[in-house]
């Protein structure tokens, strides 16, 4: 069994390295929450809770196909012969939505086409990446594998620091253990 002082030891080797990755990495975890939180979808997905959807299992088909036609033939107008990544259809709320996200004909997101699911109108067309950029800081993705790599190492990091941390934290609780009472005994 590892001494004290090795535990130490071995604690500070891979804190002090860790501890700029780690800080990265709470750092734009508060930012991705927070965006999470206080963002656009969140107040919508807040705004739609208690509503109903009109259309439900037992609604006939052309309750809800018949705009998918409609929404192609105007996507198809608005960009030919584009590849469509998935198609994602929003029927609750307030303004229900069809979006379809668009590719490249060579591969990779392109763009994402927003049309009204009641009129099959389109309402917007956007920048489209299948994750926020702020995730993909995040994650390491953004600075390729070699990012993800990383935060793979900073993740078994923390872990690391978590055991190494406990093991020491034990270690001085039963070293102080015998001459304290209640929670004073793991709490000093």
């Amino acid at each position: 069994m590892p001494t004290p002082a090795a535990w130490r030891q071995w604690h500070r080797w891979i804190g002090a390295p860790a501890a700029l990755f780690l800080a990265f990495a709470s750092l734009t975890g508060v930012i991705v929450a927070g965006v999470e939180f206080f963002g656009e979808d969140e107040a919508l997905r807040e705004a739609n809770r208690t509503l109903v959807s009109a259309v439900t299992t037992s609604s006939p088909p052309d309750a809800w196909t018949g705009r998918i036609s409609q929404v192609m033939s105007n996507a198809a107008r608005e960009a030919p012969n584009a590849p469509i990544d998935r198609i994602a259809i929003e029927l609750k709320g307030q303004a229900p939505v069809i979006s379809l996200y668009l590719g490249k004909p060579t591969g990779s997101e392109d763009t994402r086409l927003v049309f009204d699911a009641r009129t099959a109108t389109l309402l917007r067309r956007e920048d489209y990446a299948d994750k926020p950029f702020i995730n993909r800081v995040h994650s390491g993705e953004a600075f390729g594998d070699g990012g993800l790599v990383a935060a793979m190492i900073w993740g078994v990091a923390l872990f690391a620091l978590t055991l190494s941390g406990f093991a020491l934290y034990w270690r001085l609780a039963g070293a102080n253990r015998a001459n304290r009472q209640g929670l004073k005994r793991w709490f000093f």
